[in-house]
């Protein structure tokens, strides 16, 4: 592996003073929460296991709007097709030239309102296709997993199945509430990404 110098540093691994790795804010959510945010990340990971050009991450902070630290966000899960999955500091739009395709928010009882709201408006004006919530407690949000597809600029929402599952065209992945995890399901196989535990 080659060294990281300022000269060849993949994107989002050089530290920049003006977009700090961290918002300063201590993460305090339940178990459900960071259980689910942690299941589906990882069962994301293996999903693309194969796939180097494609990135997943948890709780990073991914700027949009370059010369504007406040420009940010950090999304619960992020995935990102097209760039390195190397280890980052920060997710930076326009180091990647891209955005991501697929965001997801774990609803909680302190963050579901900002959730349906100015981040899912913010996510649709920045072009991210698809945006996923999931509230791993159920108390939330009614249906509890919740999907969205950009269409002409605004998110139209996904028909869920029966089961209350969603595809995601992005991924290639049927998403299926299953207690408090989202089960992640390959659609060339129909396979079930198994937990790390399973």
């Amino acid at each position: 592996m080659t060294p990281l110098t300022c000269n060849n540093a993949l994107p989002g691994t050089r530290r920049d003073p003006l977009y700090p790795d961290s918002d300063g804010r201590p993460l305090g959510e339940t178990d459900f929460h960071s259980a689910a945010m942690i299941w589906l990340r990882e069962a994301l990971q293996d999903h693309f296991a194969d796939r180097p050009d494609v990135y997943v991450s948890s709780n990073l902070l991914l700027y949009y709007e370059q010369g504007d630290p406040a420009g940010r966000r950090d999304p619960d899960v992020l995935v990102a097709k097209g760039v390195g999955n190397h280890l980052r500091l920060s997710f930076r739009v326009w180091e990647e030239n891209t955005v991501p395709q697929a965001l997801f928010e774990i609803a909680s009882r302190s963050t579901w309102r900002e959730d349906v709201g100015a981040k899912r408006d913010l996510y649709a004006s920045l072009g991210v296709q698809e945006y996923f919530l999931f509230d791993p407690e159920g108390v939330c949000l009614d249906p509890r997993l919740q999907g969205f597809r950009l269409d002409q600029g605004a998110y139209a929402p996904l028909a869920a199945a029966a089961d209350g599952s969603l595809e995601s065209v992005e991924l290639g992945v049927r998403l299926t509430p299953e207690g408090a995890m989202l089960r992640v399901t390959d659609w060339r196989t129909g396979a079930a990404v198994p937990t790390r535990s399973e």
